[in-house]
């Protein structure tokens, strides 16, 4: 089980902008889980995976990363396909987001990602990375001890950090970047492929 410290309070201040959002949506729909998305899976897990942020109807409303929306979709059936999850649980793998809440128009500030980054870098363990996007990838080197001018972000791209656990970078399994063809199903298991290639290594 996850450490409870290791995550932000439901009602975690240090972002007043996404406080904001999460009390309006309270209102709004009082049944969803309208509060920041802890991580999913197994802590000790050899391979991570690090996300942008809860998205409105996904994991904003489900309460577990990655779910309710297309990305999960995506991600959870790629996840079944090299054997990290079985019956939507992730087996093997851990899930985190950058940012814990939801940000309006899903697209976080700087402050926000760097108030969110220490309930990253108090979590992130695993051997292996995977970060999804370009924020995902930029917190995570930092969180890591990475140093981001040596460390770009391009889909497949590979980056060893000081203590020598690796960063996988992927571009965002989004609806938008589906529909657009920048990310398809062969690009995105190909990250996985490699993922799991290095797990043991």
């Amino acid at each position: 089980m996850l450490t409870p410290s290791l995550e932000p309070h439901r009602d975690c201040p240090h972002c007043p902008r996404l406080a904001e959002t999460r009390l309006a949506l309270r209102a709004e729909q009082p049944d969803w889980w309208n509060a920041p998305v802890p991580a999913l899976g197994d802590p000790g897990a050899p391979i991570a995976i690090v996300g942008l942020a809860p998205g409105r109807l996904g994991a904003n409303r489900t309460g577990r990363a990655f779910t309710g929306d297309a990305s999960g979709e995506l991600l959870f059936a790629t996840l079944e396909k090299f054997g990290l999850a079985e019956g939507g649980e992730p087996k093997g793998v851990v899930i985190y987001n950058a940012v814990r809440c939801l940000p309006p128009g899903n697209k976080p500030t700087p402050e926000e990602i760097r108030a969110c980054r220490p309930f990253l870098a108090g979590q992130l363990r695993a051997p292996v990375t995977i970060a999804l996007g370009q924020i995902a990838h930029q917190s995570a080197v930092k969180a890591m001890g990475g140093r981001l001018p040596k460390c770009r972000f391009a889909h497949l791209a590979e980056h060893r950090v000081p203590d020598g656990r690796i960063l996988i970078d992927s571009y965002h399994c989004s609806r938008y970047n589906q529909n657009t063809g920048v990310l398809t199903a062969e690009m995105f298991e190909a990250v996985f492929a490699r993922a799991v290639a290095l797990r043991g290594v």
